[in-house]
């Protein structure tokens, strides 16, 4: 079950209309139409609003299931913690998840926690294998079960935490549902492969988004600047109106266009050029989402 379709199912149970569903966080009936019709995502501060009026939290609207669990006794994880002593560029293969997660950490080591809420045995099935070699540092989630992608995308949550004070270029190569990037604070991240829904928060930084299928993505504001590069495919990025920066399309045979509440929009390139969107690649369509 999906964002839209769990939002429709909780608002009813709780028996909201869509209008005092939307008189409460503060947005237009046609927002809340919007989400749970699958056209949309709300912004980060929206959705914490939602978790706060359900009584749920974040993950578990964007997870599997609205029910309550008890990660102490219901979900499995496992965990590598590794010590960084100097600058690292990090290469990180993960292949197939439900959701990755990635942040920048206080201390001086590198943690990549798996956890499931079906899988018990996760050490047996997945292994994290680390190269460090010198300025560089391999990460390689390994499936040693050759547990099937379909299996993987349902199942497996991977939380990559990198150092703050060792992090300076990241690169990931994965096929996710949802890409989480929260408080991530450094030089670039290049990612690779495909996210159904990514969300950005709290983050600064250049992020390059690399792939050949469409992405959805959320975002309280651009710190630096979003490359979106794809082959034949559309991405969608919703944005506050307010936090709109320069965008930039370099792509060959690529379009931009600009919509507010469902309906086209004409918008003019900001005089700050130092945070921007940008797309490149052939045929692809970038549709920015001004959010109120």
């Amino acid at each position: 079950m999906n964002f839209s379709e769990k939002l429709k199912e909780i608002r009813k149970k709780e028996g909201i209309s869509q209008e005092q569903l939307a008189e409460k966080i503060g947005v237009t009936r046609q927002a809340i139409t919007k989400w749970e019709t699958g056209k949309g995502l709300p912004d980060v501060e929206n959705m914490v609003i939602i978790a706060e009026i359900f009584k749920t939290t974040i993950d578990e609207l964007l997870m599997d299931s609205v029910t309550k669990k008890t990660p102490e006794t219901f979900v499995y994880t496992s965990e590598t913690i590794y010590d960084i002593d100097c600058e690292k560029h990090f290469d990180v293969n993960i292949g197939s998840a439900a959701t990755i997660m990635l942040s920048s950490g206080d201390d001086e080591k590198l943690h990549v926690k798996l956890s499931s809420e079906t899988l018990e045995n996760l050490g047996s099935i997945f292994k994290i294998k680390l190269d460090d070699r010198k300025n560089k540092l391999d990460v390689i989630c390994l499936n040693k079960n050759k547990l099937s992608r379909y299996e993987a995308e349902e199942s497996l949550t991977v939380e990559i935490i990198l150092p703050n004070k060792y992090s300076d270029h990241c690169e990931i190569a994965a096929s996710v549902k949802l890409l989480a990037i929260n408080n991530l604070h450094l030089n670039r991240l290049e990612y690779d492969g495909d996210a159904e829904q990514v969300m950005i928060s709290d983050s600064s930084g250049s992020l390059e988004l690399t792939s050949k299928t469409d992405y959805d993505i959320t975002v309280d504001k651009i710190t630096g600047r979003l490359d979106i590069n794809q082959w034949k495919a559309k991405t969608i990025i919703h944005i506050p109106e307010e936090n709109i920066v320069n965008v930039i399309n370099k792509g060959r045979k690529c379009k931009v266009y600009y919509v507010k509440e469902g309906k086209a929009e004409e918008c003019e390139n900001v005089a700050d050029s130092e945070n921007e969107i940008t797309v490149s690649g052939i045929f692809s369509e970038l549709v920015v989402d001004l959010l109120r």
